[in-house]
C-alpha cells in the first residue's frame, strides 16, 4: 500500500517542468492553435481584388463622370465664346472702318484663346480661332466688302457638300471611310449591309447641313446682309455641329459592334 502511494506520488503532472514530453507537444498545440487564428482572418484578405482598376482600360469611376458630346464640343461657354469675334466685328464695322473692325474682332480672338488656355484646352486647339478671323479678315480686305469676312465658311460649306455628296454617290459613304481608317483599314465595312446604311445615314446628315448652310448664307451674301451672316455663322454652327456628330457617333458604335465586337 505504501509502495503504490509513492509510485503515485512519483508520476509527474502534465505541463510541468518535470515532464519535458508532454510540455512540448502542448507547446506546439498551442502554436498551431495560434497560427490557425492568426491565419483564419486577415482584415486586409481580397482587398486587392475590391480595388479599382487603374489605367487606360479602365472604366470610369462612380465619381468620374465621363464628359459629354457638348462637353467636347467646348460646352454652352465654348460656343458663346466662339461667336464673340464675329459679333465683334459686325458691331465695330457698323461704327468704324473695315479694318478696324477686322482688328478688333481679331484681338477678341487672341484674348478668347488666352482664356481657353488657361482653362486647360490645348494650344493646337485654342488657336483655332485666331487661324480664322486672319483668314477671314484677310479676305474681306480683298474683296473690301464685310460680308467676304464670311466667304471662307460658304467655301468650306459648299466643299464639304461636294464631298460627302460625292461619297454617297459613289457608294463609299465618308464616315464608314473614316471609321474604317481609325480601325486598321481592314474591315469589309461595305460588305455588311447594316453598317453600309448606318454610314449613309451620318454621311447624309452632313450633307444636308453643309448644303443648308451653304445656301443660306450664299444667297445672304449676295444681298450683302452682314447682320444676317454673322446670325447664321453662329446659328448654324456649333449647335447643327453637334446634331451631326450625335448621328455619326451613333454611326461609328453601330460599325464597331457588329463588325470589331464579335471578333
Amino acid at each position: 500500500m505504501k509502495r503504490n502511494e509513492r509510485d503515485e506520488m512519483a508520476k509527474p503532472e502534465i505541463g510541468s517542468p518535470s515532464s519535458p514530453t508532454l510540455s512540448a507537444s502542448a507547446h506546439s498545440t498551442l502554436e498551431d492553435d495560434t497560427a490557425m487564428i492568426d491565419t483564419s482572418y486577415n482584415p486586409t484578405r481580397g482587398t486587392e481584388a475590391r480595388q479599382p482598376a487603374t489605367g487606360p482600360g479602365a472604366p470610369a469611376q462612380n465619381g468620374a463622370a465621363k464628359p459629354n458630346l457638348l462637353d467636347q464640343l467646348g460646352g454652352p461657354w465654348g460656343m458663346v465664346l466662339s461667336g464673340l469675334p464675329v459679333i465683334a466685328f459686325v458691331v465695330a464695322n457698323a461704327l468704324v472702318a473695315l479694318p478696324v473692325a477686322i482688328g478688333i474682332a481679331l484681338a477678341i480672338a487672341v484674348g478668347i484663346t488666352v482664356v481657353r488656355m488657361i482653362r486647360g484646352e490645348r494650344f493646337s486647339v485654342a488657336i483655332g480661332g485666331v487661324f480664322g478671323v486672319v483668314v477671314a479678315g484677310g479676305i474681306a480686305l480683298w474683296t473690301g466688302s464685310a460680308s467676304g469676312f464670311f466667304l471662307l465658311g460658304i467655301w468650306v460649306a459648299f466643299a464639304g457638300a461636294v464631298v460627302t455628296l460625292a461619297s454617297l454617290i459613289a457608294r463609299r459613304p465618308i464616315t464608314g471611310v473614316v471609321w474604317n481608317l481609325m480601325h486598321g483599314g481592314k474591315h469589309a465595312w461595305r460588305q455588311d449591309r447594316k453598317t453600309l446604311r448606318v454610314h449613309d445615314i451620318a454621311t447624309l446628315a452632313a450633307t444636308a447641313v453643309l448644303a443648308a448652310r451653304f445656301v443660306v448664307k450664299q444667297w445672304l451674301f449676295d444681298i450683302d446682309a452682314t447682320g444676317w451672316l454673322a446670325t447664321a455663322k453662329i446659328a448654324m454652327g456649333t449647335p447643327l455641329t453637334a446634331l451631326v456628330a450625335l448621328v455619326v457617333i451613333w454611326a461609328f458604335r453601330v460599325s464597331t459592334k457588329r463588325l470589331v465586337g464579335t471578333k
